[in-house]
């Protein structure tokens, strides 16, 4: 058990950091207006996440992985819809999966 206490001390850490964040984040909200500028700002930190997290996984992966993201973002473009996009990224990589073996 102690050869685990740092990694446990991390995690608890971890979750109590999310926690504040997640609780912190509607309270600061009510004390800064929704001008045009602050949503452009939310709109644009919430898809610079999730491309980080694309390229992230797409520096760690393989030709299936970027394979299903370049069908997702050839849906997206074409659709401009977020759900098919998603759809088609998870199917393409499942049929890769079944066909690759």
């Amino acid at each position: 058990m102690v050869d685990n206490l740092p990694a446990a001390i991390a995690i608890v850490a971890m979750a109590l950091v999310t926690l504040l964040t997640r609780l912190a984040g509607p309270w600061l909200m009510r004390h800064v207006p929704a001008t045009p500028r602050v949503e452009a700002f939310l709109e644009a930190m919430s898809t610079s996440v999730i491309a980080g997290l694309i390229v992230t996984t797409l520096l760690h992966s393989g030709l299936r992985e970027g394979g299903a993201v370049l069908a997702a973002m050839a849906v997206m473009w074409l659709t401009r819809s977020a759900v098919a996009a998603m759809a088609t990224g998870i199917l393409t990589a499942a049929i890769w999966s079944a066909v690759a073996g």
